[in-house]
């Protein structure tokens, strides 16, 4: 008797127009959209997190092609199932125009051997490669590969997609269509799924074991009581694993270390990759605790080269100091709020032109449109300031950073106050 596929499989779509979500990416008038319309598109890599489509919407275009599809998981093959994997696709461009399409799931835990396997095949045409991971790929794809490749975030699917999704398994699968099924409540169901559609797809068909041959009744204190009895424990290829790492960060935010190094202690269990959590360090560093304490970068920045050269299982100590070290510093999310004001701001009043004096003037002709004049070098000055305006006159006065309220920034308060007095008068 053959094994009943998931729900999620089962859901799996087949077409553009049975895709949800990502309607930035392959939405109409979309390059994406665009390429795939016209028959051909380049070698990509979907980036983003578990459940968002990405593995779907690698098979939707090799179906809306009409392309060979192979497919690799970078957990399980090596360079020999690379290698043959390319042999069958070169085969395969004897029989039909276009080129096979090579996806590979979880390409960021590749090797540098595996991933320079690859290349030949992608410079030479011979298959278009469709990667997808949940890392950042500038830090887990060989620079070689990456070049070679369009980069697409997906994002989180809405509670409106996700709501889409329950209705479509509810009327249409195969198996849940026959069933009783009353729908009462979703908000459990969202909250468990946290914008994963596979979460979502399993944790009703939980709901749907559950019920056995009696009508199934999906509110959100049920879906508590089943859904959470059957949630597995922390791994890094899991259904925790952003919810794992959002408590390590908010523990740190929190300056609660007792916290945050049992988060750690999870995923270090979980087998998580260690580069993985000195990154989410580095990020902290800057983000929650900035000026109010700069050593704390330099701190994240040492143990993630640390990290690179111990690995496990020595390097959870270094990640234990590094992290017990960022929930104790004080905390400040000045120059973090300070570039977000920023570049909205820009976003808002697009290009202005930087004003002449703070031009260059490398050619004869700069200096003769008058680049560069007007501008004081303030090292010409007592203190090693002089007051001039570096903003473009349009936002003249604009405020973007603020000193946050921790002994270290008082003290950048104080400096640009005695220096710039009125403007930086806070």
């Amino acid at each position: 008797m053959q094994t009943q596929l998931p729900l999620a499989e089962r859901m799996r779509p087949k077409t553009l127009a049975d895709y949800v979500g990502q309607t930035k990416l392959v939405g109409k008038g979309s390059f994406l959209r665009r390429a795939i319309d016209d028959g051909f598109v380049p070698s990509m890599i979907f980036w983003g997190p578990p459940g968002v489509g990405k593995t779907s919407l690698a098979q939707v275009i090799a179906n809306s092609l009409k392309q060979s599809f192979f497919t690799l998981s970078a957990i399980s093959s090596g360079v020999k199932d690379v290698r043959e994997v390319i042999e069958r696709a070169k085969k395969q461009t004897f029989f039909n125009q276009g080129r096979p399409i090579l996806f590979i799931d979880e390409i960021h835990r590749f090797s540098k051997s595996q991933q320079d396997s690859l290349l030949g095949a992608v410079e030479q045409g011979v298959v278009t490669l469709i990667g997808a991971t949940t890392e950042n790929p500038s830090f887990e794809v060989i620079s070689a590969l990456l070049s070679r490749c369009q980069v697409y975030v997906l994002e989180s699917l809405s509670k409106d997609e996700l709501v889409y999704l329950i209705n479509e398994a509810v009327d249409k699968d195969e198996i849940l269509k026959n069933k009783k099924i009353e729908l009462q409540e979703t908000e459990a169901l969202l909250r468990v799924s946290s914008g994963d559609a596979r979460k979502l797809y399993n944790a009703l068909d939980i709901i749907v074991e559950a019920a056995g041959e009696k009508d199934v009744i999906i509110n959100n204190e049920i879906v508590l009581e089943i859904v959470q009895k059957n949630i597995s424990r922390y791994d890094k290829g899991g259904e925790q694993h952003y919810d794992i790492i959002s408590a390590f960060i908010k523990s740190i935010r929190g300056s609660d270390p007792n916290a945050a190094v049992y988060w750690l202690a999870r995923m270090i269990e979980g087998g998580e990759d260690p580069k993985f959590i000195a990154r989410r360090l580095l990020i902290s560093a800057s983000e929650d605790i900035g000026l109010a304490n700069p050593t704390a970068l330099v701190i994240a920045t040492n143990a993630f080269q640390a990290v690179q050269m111990i690995g496990y299982p020595e390097c959870d100590i270094i990640l234990s100091q590094a992290t017990v070290y960022l929930a104790t510093s004080p905390k400040s999310n000045a120059s973090y709020l300070a570039i977000k004001k920023a570049k909205s701001y820009v976003k808002e009043t697009g290009n202005i032109s930087v004003p002449l004096p703070l031009r260059n003037a490398p050619t004869k002709l700069m200096k003769e449109l008058n680049y560069g004049d007007a501008y004081k070098y303030a090292h010409d000055y007592p203190g090693n300031f002089i007051k001039q305006d570096y903003l473009p006159e349009e936002i003249k006065g604009q405020i973007f950073y603020e000193p946050g309220k921790n002994k270290r920034e008082e003290e950048l308060r104080k400096f640009l106050q005695v220096r710039w007095q009125e403007k930086y008068g806070y």
